[in-house]
């Protein structure tokens, strides 16, 4: 009985032992390695690729935003405000329905397929929209001009950038619209421009949050 008692004791303890040696080793000592490493290593990064502008934090340059008009009385959705470049769509998967009291922009795919026709309804549309707002005076957007990305979503409906194609097709809108020469937004496109990574994955591209503060300091000094 009591070789019995004193094996589980002993048991026990070590069971116990081994708990607090693995807490402080897995919940201590691990998630500080990491981090410290990280935040030496990968600053920017490791504290989610943060974008400022004027010493403040007004976004990251992994998750798209929105550039649109306050929300008139009446209306379901916002106008874009069109002095903007603007992003592609961000359908996604719409408002919290769960918990209302927050009104949550959840990320995510449309999961439509490509006959069904409420998409359809939805690109033609925001084809003819990208026709209207980029056309001006001297300078006419054709259907066949709008890249794909200009109407659909991504997977996660929170890709940050555009391609250089539709950032130009834009340039003469956002031009006019700020009382601006094209040729100077034309060439703020060209330099927010990133090519492929490593040379040679994925297609060139343009973030629009950060070519978007380019253009707010540009205005400025305009002023």
């Amino acid at each position: 009985m009591n070789n019995s008692v004193g094996s589980t004791a002993r048991l026990l303890g070590a069971g116990l032992r081994a708990l607090l040696v693995l807490t402080v080793i897995c919940g201590v000592i691990y998630p500080l390695a990491v981090t410290g490493i990280a935040q030496a290593l990968f600053n920017d990064k490791a504290n989610g690729s943060e974008v400022r502008s004027e010493g403040k934090v007004v976004g990251s340059e992994l998750i798209g935003q929105t550039y649109d008009l306050p929300l008139k009385k009446g209306q379901e959705t916002a106008a874009p405000d069109l002095k903007w470049f603007q992003p592609r769509p961000s359908n996604g998967l719409g408002e919290n329905s769960v918990n209302t009291q927050y009104k949550l922009i959840l990320s995510g795919a449309t999961n439509l397929a490509g006959d069904n026709k409420d998409l359809i309804a939805n690109v033609r549309a925001a084809k003819a929209a990208v026709v209207k707002d980029n056309s001006t005076a001297d300078f006419k957007v054709k259907p066949s001009d709008v890249p794909a990305e200009a109407v659909t979503s991504s997977g996660s409906g929170l890709d940050p950038d555009i391609s250089p194609r539709y950032a130009e097709l834009q340039a003469h809108r956002v031009a006019e619209r700020n009382g601006l020469g094209v040729h100077k937004v034309e060439k703020l496109v060209d330099e927010h421009t990133d090519g492929r990574s490593l040379g040679f994955v994925g297609d060139p591209r343009v973030n629009v949050l950060q070519l978007n503060i380019a253009l707010k300091e540009l205005v400025a000094d305009k002023g």
